[in-house]
């Protein structure tokens, strides 16, 4: 009867943590401790790199929990920032034009694997690079992996072609410097391309189709494409230090070519959408009523084209080894660290400004700046202050949604390590577990873990590693074991393999 009771309690205890990502209910307070940290970075960031004007943001748990402005919106007016100042925001706006192709391939309008030809005939004309080229498709254009040269910053100078002047530069031949699929470059003309191919299939400019499926419905309502159409008192102007000065830098007009970088957004409309990325993780059920099925925005964040390998990076203290990954995702880039954290995000840079935003999917926490100076230094330390916040603040992954059967099968392997009743080993063992070890030789090594650690007092609830695999804890008078095991992909899932240890110390 104890051991029942127990049992039940593991139920309760899981299924409460399944309900939930993170069970802290201190995190928020961790990261709020250290706000004045961020707010210090950024000011002495401010000062160094001679910005403007500057505004960040903190993203947890899907709000906007911190926000500041500093500077001066327009110099010569002396308007200051603040967090509904519209900055553009560059090459964030990739993942923007990314999203709208997911959204037309769920709506069944095109494929990724569709030869971008069918969508721009001028592009009938070029040459690929080799005989045996494989053709240049959508996905190819998403992942920068076209074969089309790195092109900054010329590809800066280009957002305000016209639709003509695209097709005349396509049609009259293009230049790459690999074949298409074959390795990651960055290429904005690529994503050029990919806005007319949205234009294309949806039937609309893609600024207008952006608007219309994504933009408001997230109720990003000051974010807009041409910078003439935002209130002079609220638009960030674009700035180089250069002689001990500002200078101003023209403003890029909205064109056919604004796919590859002319968004213009506020700190407010950014958050929203950053937490909309948050929010796609975990996979569960429940509505999904966003601008991009959920599905869809966890595809866009994963990994796609290998890009670069970071052998010398270290942890925020400087001196902790922490190599890292990166790939390219559906415009974002992904990066995985040594202790396994996921960062995934875009930086943006143009005439005039400099933006960064990253996100850590597992951790449910991001952050975002933008600044009105040339190409404006946001991009490391940004990234490194997401890196300070899931250090300093320790934390911790979300924990994955386990599988109903994952918690009959805890309280079911439990009950078995205390006995090894053979009717239930018949019942919850796959076809291998007996076969890989006797039932002798598993009584003799649990009878050794349950005699150190005594009498069996409390059973912990499930770590899920992933919806068919998990771990718990058998608490015992004198100490405790840890149970990890993995249940097979049959329709009724059943145990295939265990492992008892000891904890470390």
């Amino acid at each position: 009867m104890r051991l029942a009771l127990l049992i039940l309690c593991v139920f309760a205890g899981a299924a409460h943590a399944a309900d939930a990502s993170f069970a802290d209910p201190n995190r928020l307070a961790r990261v709020q401790a250290l706000l004045p940290e961020v707010d210090k970075m950024y000011a002495e960031l401010a000062a160094k790199e001679k910005f403007p004007g500057l505004v960040y943001g903190i993203v947890v748990d899907g709000k906007l929990v911190h926000s500041r402005a500093i500077g001066l919106a327009n110099v010569e007016s002396k308007s200051p920032v603040t967090t509904s100042t519209q900055f553009r925001i560059a090459s964030m706006t990739k993942s923007f034009v990314t999203m709208a192709v997911l959204r037309l391939r769920d709506e069944g309008k095109l494929q990724l694997d569709d030869p971008v030809t069918r969508y721009l005939p001028e592009l009938r004309k070029v040459t690929l690079p080799t005989a045996d080229a494989p053709p240049l498709t959508v996905r190819m254009l998403m992942t920068m992996t076209s074969g089309l040269p790195e092109d900054n910053p010329w590809g800066d100078r280009q957002m305000a072609l016209s639709n003509k002047e695209l097709a005349d530069l396509v049609g009259g031949g293009l230049s790459f410097s690999s074949a298409p699929g074959q390795a990651f470059e960055y290429s904005n003309l690529g994503y050029i391309m990919l806005g007319k191919v949205v234009t294309r299939v949806a039937g609309m400019r893609f600024q207008d189709y952006i608007t219309r499926n994504i933009l408001l419905p997230l109720g990003m309502n000051d974010t807009l494409w041409e910078y003439r159409k935002a209130p002079a008192a609220r638009l960030a102007l674009g700035y180089q230090w250069l002689h001990d000065s500002w200078l101003r830098e023209p403003m890029l007009r909205d064109g056919d070519g604004a796919a590859m970088g002319g968004l213009i957004t506020t700190a407010d409309d950014f958050a929203r959408y950053l937490a909309f990325h948050l929010d796609a993780w975990p996979a569960r059920a429940g509505a999904d009523n966003g601008p991009l099925k959920r599905a869809s925005v966890r595809d866009m964040q994963l990994p796609k084209a290998f890009s670069d390998f970071h052998a010398q990076t270290t942890l925020t203290d400087g001196q902790t080894a922490n190599p890292k990954v990166s790939f390219y995702g559906y415009g974002l880039s992904w990066t995985r660290d040594a202790r396994g954290v996921t960062v995934v995000g875009h930086s943006g840079g143009l005439p005039g400004f400099g933006s960064q935003f990253r996100f850590a999917p597992d951790h449910g926490v991001g952050i975002f700046a933008f600044t009105n100076l040339r190409y404006g230094n946001v991009y490391g330390p940004t990234a490194k202050m997401l890196g300070t916040l899931i250090e300093q603040a320790k934390l911790p992954p979300r924990s994955p949604v386990p599988a109903p059967i994952l918690l009959t099968r805890q309280a079911q392997v439990a009950r078995l390590i205390q006995g090894w009743d053979v009717a239930l080993g018949q019942e919850i063992a796959a076809d291998n577990f007996f076969l890989d070890r006797s039932r002798e030789d598993w009584m003799e090594e649990t009878a050794t873990h349950l005699a150190r650690i005594g009498k069996v007092v409390s059973l912990g609830p499930i770590r899920a590693e992933n919806r068919l695999r998990g771990a718990f804890s058998v608490v015992g008078e004198q100490g405790t074991v840890d149970v990890a095991f993995t249940l097979t992909p049959e329709r009724e899932p059943k145990l295939q393999e265990l492992r008892l240890t000891a904890p470390s110390p």
